[in-house]
């Protein structure tokens, strides 16, 4: 397993919309692996493919806590199939934006269709933090950050502060 750089904004990889995978292979476990491995490093709860660059529809969730048994989720070609008119509220954050956190709202409950690892059709029915983390993560897929999901004013600070230091990097 291979950890691999993060994407971080205002990288325009971000914005891409990621197309699904024709087949599940031995290539596409190896990078759920990787990916796992990537976002246990960074630390993290969730990853796209496309924050390590791959504009694929697939991502990663681990929802254990420190020091409990890793519960490793991979979600190929994932698909919000419904979503409750209950909304939540989290504090989300994102491993492709560090160190920035926003309140943001979104359908209490979904439900996700989805690829297992072994390339069998599964679905979920999801609530609480798994809910989010979902939809967070689909999003990505989409080309769509959380920041999306809060205030103009807000957002365009964040992306601001991002470009500026990505621009002091590369001098």
């Amino acid at each position: 397993m291979t950890i691999k750089p993060l994407i971080i904004l205002p990288d325009p990889v971000l914005r891409q919309v990621s197309k699904p995978f024709e087949r599940v292979d031995a290539d596409l476990q190896r990078l759920s692996d990787d990916m796992l491995e990537t976002m246990y490093d960074a630390p993290g709860i969730g990853l796209a493919a496309i924050q390590i660059g791959v504009p694929r529809r697939m991502l990663v969730i681990d929802l254990s806590k420190e020091g409990e048994e890793k519960q490793p989720l991979v979600f190929i070609n994932p698909e919000i199939v419904n979503s409750s008119d209950d909304r939540s509220v989290y504090e989300e954050g994102c491993l492709s934006i560090p160190d920035y956190y926003a309140e943001v709202e979104r359908p209490a409950k979904v439900t996700v269709k989805y690829l297992d690892r072994e390339g069998k059709e599964q679905s979920v029915e999801a609530d609480g933090l798994l809910a989010t983390c979902l939809q967070h993560e689909i999003d990505h897929l989409n080309g769509v950050l959380f920041i999306d999901h809060i205030s103009r004013l807000k957002r365009e600070m964040v992306i601001k502060k991002f470009t500026k230091a990505a621009k002091s990097k590369v001098l």
